[in-house]
């Protein structure tokens, strides 16, 4: 199995209701083996155009399998409602990690 990376891109309009999403989110992270890596309000492009605007949020999944075990969770998703009407979500990208060298 290969590690995959989420990138989430999303605007916070909403803080509280905001607040309620990040508060169930690490749990149910967590309960997919899911790691939370960083997150900034403040990121940098250096080069080319920036397609991002507002937070940008980075974890980590042992696989892709659980990566799609856990969106689709419905815990989750009944979790993610408080993130959509807080927030709007620029997007949410999978990058999967280099395969090991043999």
């Amino acid at each position: 199995n290969v590690a995959v990376y989420m990138i989430a891109n999303l605007v916070v309009h909403n803080a509280d209701e905001y607040r309620i999403y990040e508060k169930g989110f690490f749990p149910i992270l967590k309960r997919f083996e899911g790691e939370f890596v960083t997150f900034d309000d403040n990121h940098l492009t250096l080069e080319g155009t920036d397609p991002t605007e507002g937070r940008v949020i980075i974890f980590k999944f042992p696989s892709e399998q659980a990566a799609k075990d856990w969106y689709k969770d419905s815990e989750y998703q009944a979790l993610s409602e408080f993130r959509r009407s807080g927030t709007t979500l620029k997007s949410l990208t999978m990058v999967h990690s280099l395969p090991p060298r043999s």
